[in-house]
């Protein structure tokens, strides 16, 4: 489908060689993926997208029956240079689908910390993460804690050095922002950084703490005993290794 759609885009072309130029990639290797015989890396495959105004959809369906023009705020042509573009650009090797267990620091209750699962998508060459709020957390706001109050969805973004990741309940009821960065571990399924909550900087709790992600593959005996674990619980219930990542005894910077 590749190749179709690339001999589609580039029959206007004055010639093969000054198109190749213009997007900065080996003309070899173009009439590679002209001929379906390779497939672009991530960042090569933003370049062309990007200079063709399509999107990551090229691998799999019809460029004719594609919209071209983006119409999601984040292709809006005012920020697509900014934000829109690298979104397309997060390989499974840097952050791959599947389940994580996260902890981190209650922003409510500076003695208490939250256990969690979410759970992280591919579709449409963006890469998507759900879960949802300890229901103690719903309490003590004064909220419902059925699972669609406590839903929350967001989107990735590879950053340098790491991922972004932009949260929010339904309907941007609240916002949060975490960043992760990967450690070295045994298994090379760990992932550290903070998350920050939108709120005003009167609101008593804190607003920013320590995030740990890690990484559970396909075992479902873990993933189950994970999310059984999820919600409040105090330093000594934490996983050791996630316990030792959040330094609990020294103070965010």
């Amino acid at each position: 489908m590749l190749g179709a759609n690339l001999r589609l885009l580039t029959k206007d072309a004055v010639s093969i060689s000054s198109l190749c130029r213009d997007l900065g990639i080996n003309r070899t290797q173009f009439n590679r993926y002209l001929a379906g015989e390779s497939f672009p890396r991530p960042d090569v495959l933003h370049r062309i997208c990007r200079f063709f105004q399509v999107d990551a959809r090229i691998l799999l369906e019809p460029v004719d029956e594609i919209d071209s023009i983006r119409r999601d705020l984040l292709h809006h042509p005012a920020v697509a240079e900014f934000v829109g573009g690298s979104a397309i650009s997060l390989s499974e090797d840097l952050f791959p689908s599947g389940f994580y267990r996260f902890t981190r620091r209650s922003f409510m209750d500076d003695e208490k910390f939250v256990q969690g699962l979410v759970y992280v998508t591919r579709e449409d060459g963006f890469a998507f993460i759900r879960g949802f709020e300890a229901k103690e957390a719903m309490r003590a706001q004064g909220l419902r804690t059925d699972p669609h109050t406590r839903e929350f969805r967001g989107f990735l973004l590879p950053q340098e050095g790491g991922i972004a990741a932009l949260v929010s309940r339904r309907n941007s009821l609240t916002t949060s922002f975490n960043y992760l960065a990967r450690i070295p571990s045994f298994q090379n399924n760990y992932w550290v950084g903070y998350a920050a909550r939108t709120v005003r900087e009167s609101v008593t709790g804190r607003r920013v703490t320590r995030l740990v992600y890690e990484f559970l593959g396909k075992d479902r005996g873990t993933i189950m005993n994970a999310a059984r674990t999820s919600g409040f619980c105090d330093e000594s219930q934490l996983v050791p290794f996630h316990r030792t990542q959040l330094r609990t005894d020294e103070p965010f910077i």
